[in-house]
């Protein structure tokens, strides 16, 4: 099951990775808008910059979900409750130093 999730996990991070890489950034960047003025490309470049984010929110919500999944799925394996409880049983088997009486 992890496995699966994994998979996909890896699936969606490479792809938010590639649309975020296509959104046009300030500077023009990788962006596929195809330069300001041309009115023959395949969307205009106000329709691409929605569907990129759009996109970007889509998987990144996917990103989270899956992240969230398997974070539940490891905590699952785990035997102790708490760190302060394997702290304090590591503390009691500890023996006592004897103190030693002062004399006054």
């Amino acid at each position: 099951m992890i496995t699966v999730i994994l998979t996909i996990h890896i699936i969606i991070a490479v792809a938010l990775v590639g649309t975020i890489l296509l959104q046009r950034s300030e500077g023009g960047g990788l962006g596929i808008g195809g330069g300001g003025g041309q009115g023959g490309g395949f969307m205009t470049a106000r329709g691409t910059a929605n569907l990129l984010t759009r996109t970007t929110a889509l998987l990144a919500a996917a990103f989270f979900a899956t992240s969230i999944i398997l974070a539940i799925l490891a905590g699952n394996g785990s035997s102790s409750s708490s760190v302060v409880d394997e702290v304090l049983e590591e503390t009691s088997k500890v023996p006592a130093i004897p103190s030693v009486p002062t004399d006054q």
